[in-house]
C-alpha cells in the first residue's frame, strides 16, 4: 500500500523489525504527515461546500454563503471541532489544492458561469476523494505502529520507563 507520505506498508509485521525508538519516529512522522493531509482535505471540502453552494444559489454572492459552510466544516459529524494542526505553507497537498482552486478561478466564485462552477466542484471532489483514501491509509499505517507499541509494553519487550526517557535516554522528572 502507498500512502500520501509516499511510503509502502503492507501490515503490523513489518512493524516488528524496527527497534522501539523507529517506531516510535515513524509514528510521529506518520501523524505529522496526517496533520497535512487532514489540513488539505478540510480546506478542500469546505472549499467544495462553497462551490456548491454557489452552483445550488446563484443569486446570492459567496460572501452570504460563507457563515453556514464554515459552520458546518467547524462542526464535523462528530459534533467536535477539528483539531488544532501544526500545517505550515508549503506543504505539497495545500500547495496542490492552491494549484488547483487557482487553475479553476476559485477566487472569483462570484464571476464564474454554472459550467466553470461544476467544473471546479468536479476537480475538487476529486482531490478531496483522493486525499481522504490517502488519510484512511495513513490512518491505517499508524495504527498497525501503535498495536505493535501496546504489545511491546504488554509482552514487556519494552520498559514503560523508556516513554519517560529523553533522546538520550536519561529519565526526566516533570
Amino acid at each position: 500500500m502507498t500512502t500520501a507520505s509516499g511510503g509502502s506498508f503492507d501490515d503490523g509485521a513489518a512493524a516488528a523489525s524496527l527497534s522501539l525508538d523507529e517506531l516510535r519516529r515513524l509514528r510521529q512522522r506518520l501523524q505529522t504527515t496526517e496533520d497535512a493531509v487532514s489540513y488539505a482535505r478540510r480546506v478542500a471540502q469546505t472549499r467544495l461546500d462553497l462551490v456548491r453552494a454557489r452552483i445550488d444559489d446563484a443569486d446570492r454572492p459567496v460572501s452570504d454563503h460563507l457563515a453556514d459552510v464554515l459552520a458546518r466544516q467547524l462542526l464535523s459529524a462528530s459534533g467536535r471541532p477539528p483539531r488544532d494542526t501544526n500545517v505550515h505553507a508549503g506543504e505539497p497537498l495545500a500547495d496542490e489544492l492552491e494549484t488547483l482552486s487557482t487553475e479553476h478561478g476559485f477566487a472569483r466564485l462570484d464571476s464564474l458561469s454554472r459550467a466553470e462552477l461544476e467544473d471546479l466542484a468536479e476537480a475538487l471532489g476529486q482531490f478531496e476523494q483522493r486525499v481522504s483514501s490517502d488519510r484512511q491509509q495513513l490512518f491505517a499505517r499508524i495504527d498497525a505502529l501503535s498495536a505493535d507499541l501496546v504489545r511491546r509494553y504488554r509482552d514487556g519487550s519494552a520498559d514503560v520507563d523508556g516513554l519517560w526517557a529523553d533522546s538520550d535516554g536519561d529519565v526526566t522528572h516533570g
